[in-house]
């Protein structure tokens, strides 16, 4: 599947993932985050990463004194969703049933699970 240009790499996924642990840090705590034994050139990695997230819209920073703090403006769930909606458009017509069919028939939910999918279907069919 073509990446579209608003999608995360994986390296950019786990400078996401970091800073959705820490709601906000420096690019030296990301780095030792995603790479405790790194060094100079990760350093670089991050903060490069971390520029093509804000061109992106993904994440966003603020001065503080000499360094720049970050904090991801794009959230777990919205990743889901942006990556769910390319996976339907792209192998199901743009129709999410088949990807719902198969998640839902693949996964082993438990009774609770399938309770909470029952009430969400449930609301979903009053509101409309």
């Amino acid at each position: 599947m073509a990446r579209t240009p608003r999608d995360v790499t994986d390296a950019e996924l786990e400078v996401l993932r970091a800073l959705w642990d820490l709601p906000e840090a420096t690019i030296r705590a990301l780095a030792d985050r995603v790479y405790p034994n790194g060094g100079a050139s990760e350093y670089a990695t991050v903060q490069k990463l971390l520029e093509r997230l804000e061109d992106k819209g993904h994440v966003s920073h603020r001065s503080e004194g000499r360094q720049n703090v970050y904090a991801a403006r794009l959230g777990r769930e919205d990743l889901v969703a942006l990556r769910l909606r390319e996976t339907a458009d792209s192998l199901c017509g743009g129709s999410f049933t088949p990807l719902l069919t198969h998640l839902v028939s693949g996964a082993r939910l438990s009774a609770r699970e399938l309770r909470d999918l029952r009430r969400l279907v449930d609301s979903l069919g009053e509101q409309r």
